[in-house]
């Protein structure tokens, strides 16, 4: 999985998505890496069909990765955030996963609260770079206990 950080005047460029039960959130760009693609490729891929903006050029080095350990769930991600540096295009949602039902610029002032609709994994690595804007890449370890993710509870692992 990664992430995709693209900024503008206006604000941090974040996605609304539509989850399996009907609930949204928000969160950046990004998705599924498939077997057969790079990260940046994929992340490009993800970036252009969620918002329609084409990246042309990425940040090095990434900004964060986030590890979830879900046992209780079978499962264990990782995922790898990256800053766009340059980017094409205009502003569409058309998701072919129809995932993502809306998107927009979020000033910086509000991304705390719009992105606390969702997972922390998600929004607190996210608020933090936007508040630091560090320069080597973090790690953010994630643990979440409970047999489905609505009742789960999630504990952020030391780190930074």
């Amino acid at each position: 999985m990664a992430g995709a950080v693209l900024e503008a005047p206006e604000g941090v460029l974040l996605v609304c998505n539509r989850r399996r039960d009907g609930s949204l959130d928000w969160s950046p760009p990004g998705g599924v890496i498939d077997a057969d693609e790079g990260v940046l490729d994929g992340l490009t891929r993800e970036v252009l069909e969620e918002t329609g903006f084409v990246v042309t050029a990425w940040a090095e080095p990434p900004l964060y990765q986030v590890v979830i350990e879900a046992p209780d769930l079978g499962w264990h991600l990782v995922a790898s955030v990256h800053r766009a540096a340059e980017y094409t295009g205009e502003l569409v949602v058309e998701d072919p996963d129809g995932i993502v039902v809306d998107a927009g610029w979020v000033h910086l002032d509000a991304c705390p609260e719009r992105l606390s609709l969702g997972h922390p994994w998600v929004g607190e690595p996210l608020v933090e770079w936007l508040t630091e804007r560090w320069a080597q890449p973090r790690r953010f370890d994630y643990r979440i206990d409970g047999a489905t993710l609505r009742e789960a509870s999630v504990n952020r692992l030391a780190g930074p």
